[in-house]
């Protein structure tokens, strides 16, 4: 209605305006005009009264002229009628005459402009006619009726002048009716035109109007057609593309700004999800559930897993508040869920439920050990360990992820929840969930790196595993460099349109956005964490593993895999006391290793290499003191890795390849007095994050060996600048970042959502 009366009472006042200014106008166009018509009026009644007139003058009968004069009066129009045979003589007239109207006065009369006489009823029009008489009017007539052309027009004689004066009041109220009928077009036209504006504005600007209005919400210009592409407006065709590009690099210059102006936490996190995803249905799938329970004898213990992935995404979903779908792998797990087979964690202070998924021995067997483990785990993983590929295993690992793709149907409580896939063990899984739910926003996330397309070209299901990860809105890895191996892979394996500026892959009529996603830890670390102060921790580990307080001590910590370096570590270990034998005696390095597929032929084998190398290390510089290498094949709490952190000297990453490598942020996050050396391998996608640390290639043991030595000699004040800007990067990108960057970029799809993918497809 506002925006009707925004055309419509310009229109009504600018006509109303043009009516006034007319009116003036009108009055002079219509007294001009109507004194024209009294002109050629009292000429006709002159010629008509001519020879009457001439006859009473010339038998002297004044006063029946004078009665003449009063019966013609009987017209409304003409007001007075009166004759002046000399301007000397006294005027003949009838009783209406005004006395300003005399013989002697005639010539006042005929001038221009000056017919005009105000009386007591409004205007008189003053017209004076000369009366003429002709001295032979029979001769000129004889001569016309022959035709003959001879004759020739006698000289006519003036008889005097007749006066007509006509009453124009009838022009002052005709010109009133005039303007009012005037003022009354106008108003029906403004009314008509504003109307005819109002309904052809309404059609023309209704689609303009709702896609300003959806941009304004941040929903985009071009709704999705709902019968054909045809149904859009074709008025978006010149300005569609370059409103969603402005959009886009609106959306980059906010996100830009947000992330330099914020400090990310769990509350941030939620102001996000409150402001860009309020109400929204967020849920987690993956493999290792962050809590297991345990039977040990009477009693069920909650263990909360040393895991990268758990690390990163426990407490992005204390603060989402959503579902976590895992399986559920512990002794006790059956006992503590309810029926819908789910359980409210942390137990301490419950923010997010688990819904666990039961796998049978033989689908475990086939899908994470076999297909996921001896497959996709060593060929995305440049390790040289050969992949093993068995149908029987792709078969348990398709219905795996089909288990999983019902239990996110059944657990989202709308038809487009918010769906965070993480890693290789589900790499079916979006397509399958976009296949029942198509207007889910699904996350997938790769925690590990992708090969190149040569490598992966070895997997006898390779298009299969590439268009189950495309029915992603959004694929995630941590490096730019694992986006474009994926994209390759991609454009050399699929019929997809890849636009590798904007890195988006078109297949199957939906659209993928690949995106690089470093994740990180929880900053800052629990309290609980770093409650032991330095000195503490130091004095404690090299009591418990027998080593005197001075000595130099190494930390690792890993799971017990063949990606992650452990024997080239070792190795590196002896070479350093090879080359240098004073730190034989003065230096141990702790390597915590952590069980894992220990099923698997491969790990089994690369465990017994791992406890040979150690031992036989450990005897060869034996000097009767303590051992080079301390090795502890169990697993650790989150507290006790903690511990051994911030007592150490110097901590060595060694991974083989690695999508991130989580231990290098943690040890980072765990030494706040700014003391300790990070000894980093390059084939890692923390140490493009970390140069600060000692980047060296795990397969150059004299390389490594340098490395170590320079770390147990470094100063306190180069180790300070050195943490200092590790911290300062782990705290500004944390874990939070990273899953804020997702979703806000989820939030961004579900607008985008929405839109025809290309305007043109809804424009034609």
């Amino acid at each position: 209605m506002r925006l009707s009366l925004r055309f419509v009472l310009p229109l009504l006042l600018v006509l109303a305006g043009i009516a006034y200014a007319l009116a003036p106008l009108v009055d002079r166009l219509t007294l001009r005009w109507f004194v024209r018509d009294i002109e050629i009026r009292s000429e006709l009644i002159a010629n008509a009264i001519h020879e009457p007139l001439l006859e009473q003058l010339a038998a002297g009968k004044k006063a029946k002229t004078s009665e003449f004069f009063n019966r013609i009066l009987q017209d409304e129009r003409l007001y007075a009628i009166g004759y002046c045979a000399t301007p000397e003589s006294p005027i003949l007239a009838s009783r209406t005459l005004p006395a300003e109207v005399s013989c002697g006065k005639l010539l006042k009369w005929k001038a221009a402009g000056e017919q005009l006489l105000s009386g007591v009823k409004g205007l008189l029009h003053v017209a004076v006619v000369p009366v003429s008489t002709d001295t032979a009017p029979e001769a000129t007539a004889d001569a016309a009726a022959a035709g003959t052309g001879t004759g020739t027009a006698k000289p006519t004689a003036e008889a005097g002048q007749l006066v007509l004066v006509h009453d124009m009041s009838f022009i002052t109220r005709r010109s009133e009716e005039t303007k009012r009928y005037l003022f009354y077009v106008f108003m029906a036209l403004a009314a008509a035109v504003s109307l005819i504006t109002v309904v052809v504005a309404q059609l023309s600007w209704r689609g303009w109007m709702a896609g300003m209005q959806a941009l304004l919400r941040g929903e985009g210009l071009v709704r999705r057609p709902e019968v054909s592409p045809g149904s859009s407006l074709p008025g978006f065709k010149p300005i569609a593309r370059d409103l969603q590009r402005l959009i886009k690099e609106l959306e980059s210059e906010n996100r830009a700004r947000d992330e330099s102006q914020l400090t990310w936490s769990p509350d941030t996190l939620r102001t996000i999800l409150h402001g860009e995803l309020r109400g929204e249905d967020v849920i987690v799938v993956s493999n290792r559930e962050p809590y297991i329970h345990q039977r040990r004898g009477e009693k069920v213990e909650v263990q909360r897993p040393a895991s990268g992935l758990v690390t990163a995404l426990e407490p992005i979903m204390r603060a989402c508040s959503g579902t976590w779908i895992a399986h559920g792998s512990g002794s006790a797990d059956q006992e503590v869920v309810d029926k819908h087979d789910r359980i409210a964690v942390p137990p301490e202070n419950p923010a997010y439920q688990i819904r666990r998924v039961w796998l049978t021995p033989e689908e475990e067997a086939g899908y994470y050990y076999g297909f996921a483990n001896e497959g996709l785990w060593p060929l995305c993983h440049i390790a040289h360990v050969r992949p093993i590929f068995r149908s029987g295993d792709w078969a348990q690992y398709v219905a795996v992820n089909r288990k999983f793709a019902q239990a996110v149907i059944k657990e989202s409580k709308t038809r487009n929840p918010i769906v965070l896939v993480q890693d290789y063990h589900f790499a079916l899984l979006p397509k399958m969930i976009r296949d029942e739910l198509p207007d889910a926003t699904i996350i997938s996330f790769w925690h590990i790196p992708w090969p190149n397309p040569e490598s992966f070209a070895i997997c006898p299901w390779r298009e299969e595993i590439l268009a189950g990860m495309l029915g992603s809105s959004i694929m995630g890895f941590h490096t730019q460099f694992h986006c474009n191996n994926f994209v390759d892979t991609v454009d050399r394996f699929l019929e997809a349109r890849v636009d590798r500026e904007s890195f988006d892959v078109s297949f199957g009529s939906k659209m993928t956005a690949v995106r690089r996603y470093p994740i990180s830890i929880e900053w800052p670390p629990e309290p609980a964490l770093l409650q032991k102060s330095v000195p503490e921790c130091r004095s404690d580990i090299r009591s418990r593993n027998d080593l005197p307080q001075e000595h130099k001590l190494g930390i690792g910590v890993d799971r017990l895999d063949y990606t992650k370096g452990i024997l080239e570590r070792f190795r590196s270990i002896e070479r350093l006391l090879e080359l240098n034998p004073a730190w034989i005696g003065r230096f141990t390095f702790v390597q915590i290793a952590a069980p894992t597929r220990s099923s698997i032929d491969e790990y089994q084998h690369h465990e017994a290499q791992v406890r040979a190398l150690a031992a036989r290390i450990n005897a060869r510089f034996d000097r009767r003191g303590p051992p080079p290498i301390v090795l502890k094949v169990e697993q650790h709490a989150t507290p006790q890795v903690y511990e051994y952190f911030r007592a150490a000297d110097l901590c060595f990453v060694s991974s083989l390849h690695d999508g991130m490598n989580l231990v290098a942020k943690e040890f980072v996050a765990a030494r706040d007095d700014e003391r300790g050396v990070l000894i980093l391998s390059e084939f890692t996608g923390a140490a493009r994050e970390l140069p600060e640390s000692l980047v060296v290639n795990p397969y150059d043991s004299d390389q490594c060996a340098a490395a170590l030595h320079l770390a147990l000699s470094m100063p306190d004040l180069e180790q300070r600048d050195r943490m200092r800007l590790m911290r300062g990067l782990v705290a500004e990108f944390n874990v939070f970042r990273w899953a804020g960057r997702m979703l806000l970029d989820a939030a961004t799809k579900r607008r985008r959502s929405r839109l025809v993918v290309k305007p043109e497809r809804a424009i034609r």
